[in-house]
């Protein structure tokens, strides 16, 4: 019978060095011998329970793979499976492709595991102080600092980038959790919550087709690019008051869309005004295919409105507000959303301040006390 191991492993120092080493033993029982390359006795310490932690899970082999990869090695490969089209759209694909312009001369020759918070923060403040380069005729004009919103796409890609790493088990953790952004980024996913007064003041000013997108995207919560400007007519079902959403910026975005009374009306009077063809949207310069952008004639409408400019896509985070308003449970709005992730309800839900003083008004401060709170209303109405 074999001998009962006391340890599972042991951090030491050879003679000749300052340097700790660590022992333990694979899943096969194979004794291993490594080098922790640090004099630090705590870092060694967390480096011999991950690779313990990575034994338990059968995942050393992932591990030992993820110490040897560079960033440019695993940023080609995040770009080839985890960025393009279907899995992410194109401009998020075209997104990615520009922040790794300036993520790669940082970090591409570095090991993955290697990379941590300190370099992170360090390569912020750098890109923060550098100038913005723009390409024209007379040649490359140089304008001026970058803004922080810019320097934190570059950053959110990169948090991207190690989450995948993280799931795949090639790093221990992201070292972009740990990471504070230099400066303060104003008006960053802050949506816009449309009250029905503003909205009927902008529907005023805008076209039947735009009326008909606003009415169908504060009703129904459809995203405006990826799943509602590419709709076909045989998607829309007036009748069962149901939308076929068949692509979708996530699997789960891919389902049937129930609608209201007043988006089965905008469906149906954006049916009559489509016109022959399998569009929805039809594109008014070429027959064969939907619309492209409604940025332009948005951004027109909200100047003749007198509204101030918010995003389009802001009309989803009306949809969501005004659901938990009326007092869906937080479950239910992140399934009407057609979310995975029950945290990004919060980024579309903002419920504005009148809203929450209505709310009030509905307290009961002598809840439970039925004869306190009899005398108390009374008092209250002598």
């Amino acid at each position: 019978m074999a001998r009962p191991r006391k340890h599972d492993g042991v951090v030491y120092r050879r003679p000749d060095s300052k340097v700790w080493w660590m022992r333990y033993r694979d899943r096969d029982g194979t004794r291993r011998l490594e080098s922790t390359n640090t004099t630090d006795w705590e870092e060694a310490q967390q480096q011999l329970r991950e690779r313990l932690s990575a034994r338990d899970k059968n995942s050393r082999a992932t591990v030992r793979k993820g110490k040897q990869l560079t960033f440019d090695e695993w940023a080609d490969f995040f770009l080839a499976n985890y960025s393009k089209p279907p899995i992410r759209a194109p401009k998020t694909h075209e997104a990615n492709e520009n922040a790794l312009k300036s993520l790669r001369p940082a970090f591409g020759s570095s090991k993955l595991p290697d990379i941590d918070a300190t370099q992170i923060e360090f390569h912020l403040r750098t890109r923060l102080q550098q100038k913005r380069h723009v390409r024209r005729r007379s040649g490359v004009v140089e304008l001026g600092n970058l803004q922080a919103s810019s320097v934190h796409q570059e950053f959110r890609v990169l948090r991207r980038i190690f989450s995948v790493a993280v799931k795949k088990e090639l790093v221990p953790s992201n070292p972009c959790s740990s990471v504070e952004f230099p400066v303060a980024v104003k008006g960053l996913f802050r949506p816009h919550y449309m009250t029905w007064s503003e909205q009927s003041q902008i529907e005023q000013h805008a076209p039947t087709y735009l009326r008909n997108v606003i009415r169908i995207i504060t009703e129904t919560g459809l995203r405006v690019y990826k799943e509602l400007i590419c709709l076909n007519k045989d998607q829309v079902d007036t009748a069962n008051k149901v939308v076929f959403v068949v692509d979708s910026k996530t699997p789960t975005g891919v389902s049937e869309v129930p609608m209201t009374d007043l988006a089965a009306d905008a469906f149906q009077d954006q049916l009559e005004f489509a016109g022959p063809g399998p569009w929805l949207f039809p594109s008014s310069r070429t027959a064969d295919h939907h619309q492209r952008s409604f940025k332009k004639v948005w951004r027109t409408t909200l100047q003749r409105a007198n509204v101030r400019y918010f995003r389009i896509y802001d009309l989803r985070s009306t949809y969501a507000t005004r659901l938990s308003a009326g007092g869906v449970a937080d479950e239910w709005v992140t399934q009407m959303l057609r979310q995975s992730d029950a945290k990004v309800f919060k980024k579309y839900s903002q419920m504005k301040l009148q809203m929450k003083r209505e709310a009030l008004k509905q307290m009961n401060r002598c809840a439970g006390d039925s004869e306190r709170g009899k005398r108390f209303d009374t008092e209250e109405d002598e």
